[in-house]
């Protein structure tokens, strides 16, 4: 697995918005990378 798919965050549940701006900036780094080496078919 490539480093830069694997990410981790340690967030409280007060930091909603927080949370909201990691899953887009993840959703866009998933679209950019393509798709993974383990398993062609899908996006991440």
């Amino acid at each position: 697995m490539e480093p830069e798919r694997v990410q981790m965050y340690n967030l409280s549940s007060a930091q909603g918005p927080r949370f909201a701006e990691i899953a887009e900036e993840m959703t866009a780094k998933a679209k950019e990378l393509g798709p993974s080496p383990l398993n062609p078919g899908t996006c991440a």
